[in-house]
């Protein structure tokens, strides 16, 4: 009898998520969609050979640490909004937009690089899907950084705190997802050279 009363006060309480919450998880699957489709498209036209194999820059072992490194100032970022360490906020928040902004600049340089060696977007199909994947990884993280500096400016004025998390949890996970993906581009194309 305790059982089926637990069971109905359970029932009753239905599952919500805010709805922009929602919608950035949303947007997320659809990245996800579109990575997968063209690290799919990659292994396909490399199987079909006139593949140019070549070394990736180095500078990008130096993004993967810079944009790990800024997921971990983003989750001190939380912690301290948690905690209403309205200082400590501020801090994590600008060091995690500035490594943010270091990992774009980076991403010159890696196309620099490949630019310099002969890769370009246009030419051997290979050199195309290396700068489609980091251009729109890239992309990405534009939408990323200038979502840092909005919820940075919501800082100054105190309008993050431990009650009003909403747009620090979504700048949060969009950019642990990006770090994510990031890390899996990496991984992708040193296995798959």
């Amino acid at each position: 009898m305790m059982t089926a009363a637990f069971n109905e006060d359970k029932a009753k309480k239905p599952l919500s998520m805010h709805p922009q919450k929602f919608a950035l998880w949303l947007f997320l699957v659809t990245v996800i969609m579109i990575f997968a489709s063209l690290t799919s498209y990659y292994i396909v036209k490399k199987a079909e050979g006139n593949w140019h194999d070549f070394d990736l820059p180095n500078y990008f072992w130096v993004n993967t640490a810079v944009i790990i490194i800024s997921s971990a100032t983003m989750h001190w970022a939380y912690l301290s909004a948690k905690k209403d360490k309205f200082q400590m906020l501020k801090m994590a928040l600008l060091i995690t937009t500035i490594l943010g902004i270091a990992f774009l600049i980076g991403q010159y340089f890696c196309w620099t690089d490949l630019y310099e060696r002969g890769i370009k977007l246009s030419g051997n199909v290979s050199g195309s899907i290396l700068f489609l994947l980091s251009g729109l990884h890239w992309c990405h993280l534009i939408g990323g950084v200038i979502f840092l500096i909005v919820v940075f400016g919501k800082s100054l004025s105190f309008n993050i705190h431990a009650k009003n998390l909403v747009a620090l949890e979504m700048c949060a996970t969009y950019w642990h997802f990006l770090g994510g993906l990031w890390v899996y581009l990496f991984v992708f194309l040193l296995v798959n050279r």
